[in-house]
């Protein structure tokens, strides 16, 4: 049995054991808290990271794209207004949402059409800085029509159209009492010589957007080399592969682009990022329309349409060619007609005489004649 004394030892010798645990226990425990507390700044970070990737809006909204892309010109290229005066009504949302000309006319092909080409004109005799006017009241079917497009064209009308050169799937076109069947069907070969003679554009509705339509609207587009066709909302129930076939091929072709369609009717199979490498691609042969809004909420949503693609463009430059100068370049090259230049000559405005008539412009002798100039 042990002594009392070797108690006593192994009693100390256990109690400072105790201590130095203790103590031992108390470093390991700060050196553990400061091991966490040197990690807590990664933690952070990974919290930052976090938030710095959260979720932006994807959409920017229309006034947002109008502070960004407003300085960039823009034309509406297809524009129906004229009917029921809608324009007249459009002015303070072209004006707010920076819109800077229209390509205006109303109905399509059609007996009602001669009265909403009359409009247009009334239109742009009022603010000939804005409206481009166009026409579609011409019967495809008989003589009279080209007659009658080649009297519009002499009085100052920049374009023909929207005309329906093909429609079995549209509500309203496919309706219509001066429709063709196909792009090569009626007066159209006539009526595409004469767009050749005064420059001028005709812009064409075909539905479907394939087909034995499409094969004429080539065969067309073959036999007329020097008359500018512009496929209306080509991108509508269409793939950027055809529209680029189209571009490819044939390069008195434009697309015009109804981006309403594509960024907001449930309808489209494609979105606008699909169509930017045919832009980029063919910068020169794209237009930007809204087509009134059809099919859309409103006619101001398709606008924002057309500034969400510009916003997916990315490249100003490039926009500023697609959004403005391609379809102004059609309107700024035609030549004045022989019905304006005499129109002019009867003017005792003191003007004649500072003019040179042989160089003068359609838009020129239009601004002129309507006492803009």
């Amino acid at each position: 049995m042990p002594s009392k004394k070797k108690i006593s030892y192994l009693l100390l010798i256990l109690f400072f054991v105790c201590i130095g645990a203790a103590l031992l226990g108390k470093v390991l425990f700060w050196s553990d808290a400061t091991s966490t507390q040197e990690i807590i700044p990664v933690t952070e970070t990974r919290l930052v990271t976090t938030e710095s990737a959260a979720p932006q809006p994807v959409n920017k909204s229309l006034i947002e794209l109008i502070k960004a892309y407003g300085d960039i010109p823009l034309i509406d290229a297809h524009n129906h207004d004229a009917s029921d005066y809608k324009y007249i009504g459009m002015k303070n949302i072209w004006e707010t949402t920076s819109v800077d000309r229209i390509v205006l006319f109303g109905d399509v092909s059609e007996p009602s059409a001669v009265k909403t080409d009359e409009i247009a004109w009334e239109a742009y005799r009022d603010r000939p800085e804005v409206i481009i006017p166009f026409f579609s009241g011409i019967n495809l079917l008989e003589a009279s029509g080209v007659d009658a497009a080649r009297t519009m064209l002499e009085k100052g009308y920049f374009g023909i159209g929207e005309i329906a050169a093909a429609s079995t799937h549209s509500p309203v076109l496919s309706r219509v009492a001066w429709k063709t069947k196909d792009p090569m069907d009626g007066f159209l070969p006539q009526i595409y010589e004469l767009c050749a003679q005064y420059k001028a554009p005709v812009l064409l509705h075909i539905d479907p957007p394939n087909g034995l339509v499409i094969e004429k609207l080539k065969e067309a587009l073959a036999a007329y080399p020097n008359t500018t066709f512009i496929f209306a909302h080509a991108n509508a129930f269409n793939s950027p592969g055809n529209i680029r076939e189209l571009l490819k091929t044939y390069p008195n072709v434009y697309a015009d682009f109804f981006a309403g369609f594509t960024a907001f009717n449930p309808e489209s199979s494609n979105k606008l990022k699909d169509f930017i490498p045919v832009m980029k691609e063919f910068p020169d042969r794209f237009v930007l329309s809204t087509d009134s809004g059809f099919g859309l909420k409103s006619e101001e949503q398709a606008i924002e349409g057309m500034y969400r693609l510009i916003d997916e463009l990315g490249d100003k430059k490039m926009a500023t060619k697609i959004a403005y100068d391609n379809l102004y370049a059609l309107i700024r090259d035609q030549p004045a007609t022989k019905t304006q230049i005499e129109a002019i000559r009867k003017l005792d405005n003191g003007k004649i005489q500072t003019l040179n008539l042989d160089k003068l412009t359609k838009l020129e002798a239009g601004e002129i004649l309507v006492g803009k100039r």
